[in-house]
């Protein structure tokens, strides 16, 4: 049976070119893709981060965990005038992560790690090789990976966090009122939050529910929702190849 005009909200802002699989798929199986980014971030000014005593330059490694926590902690560099050593080490969950640092450092491997499959678990394998001789910078959002703190601490490790940006729920409520979308896709634990901060007595009843990460997938299992569609998985690595598996699947039904 073909699937006639399903109607999907991508919690993300609208992919700038034309040229985004996202509009493939909505062609393909003739599903209208609409785009609210349900969050959004605001970076913590460099004279509120002073408030934190943490001095970045007596740090030899720092974590990232999304290209947020790049871009902010370059950016409060910039603020503070700090200029980081060339020798200081970077360790990213994922490859995609390690590589935006081309923007701001000459990218060199020795000096750059992620994990191997974009877990935490495995970046906390790559981090774990390197614990004794490094003092960790955690750079993060009001939402942080707490499972990555708790190993810090476990593991004895000289570090501290620092908060450089927050995470902030758009006003998606007219979104949500003005349409019954039949699957709405998450990137982010905040944006789990969001909905229900949007609409604290939503029901999921027939809304599938897509989940891009495993700390959102958690977030979703958490907040009592279905979780209908999964990704990075074995043969989806992206949000759009789960969702094309997914209305591959309800088309033959």
């Amino acid at each position: 049976m073909q699937v006639k005009q399903l109607t999907i909200l991508i919690s993300q802002p609208k992919p700038e070119t034309e040229k985004s699989p996202y509009f493939d798929l909505a062609k393909k199986f003739n599903v209208r893709l609409d785009f609210h980014p349900f969050i959004r971030v605001e970076g913590v000014p460099g004279k509120d981060f002073r408030k934190q005593k943490v001095d970045i330059i007596t740090y030899t490694a720092v974590i990232f965990t999304s290209r947020n926590s790049v871009d902010h902690f370059f950016r409060v560099c910039e603020e503070l005038k700090v200029k980081v050593s060339q020798d200081c080490k970077y360790f990213c969950i994922t490859e995609a992560v390690a590589l935006y640092l081309q923007k701001f450092i000459l990218y060199r491997k020795r000096k750059v790690f992620y994990g191997a499959d974009g877990t935490t678990k495995s970046l906390l394998e790559v981090m774990n090789k390197h614990r004794e001789n490094e003092k960790f910078l955690f750079p993060s959002s009001d939402s942080q990976k707490k499972d990555i703190e708790e190993w810090l601490k476990a593991s004895k490790c000289e570090y501290a966090t620092a908060s450089l940006y927050k995470t902030v729920s758009n006003d998606v409520s007219e979104v949500l009122a003005k349409t019954e979308y039949d699957m709405i896709v998450f990137f982010s634990p905040s944006g789990v939050k969001s909905l229900f901060e949007n609409m604290p007595k939503f029901k999921q009843n027939g809304t599938h529910i897509g989940a891009f990460g495993p700390s959102t997938s958690a977030a979703v299992e958490e907040a009592g929702l279905r979780l209908d569609v999964k990704a990075p998985a074995p043969q989806a690595p992206s949000m759009v190849a789960a969702l094309e598996q997914f209305l591959t699947g309800l088309n033959k039904k």
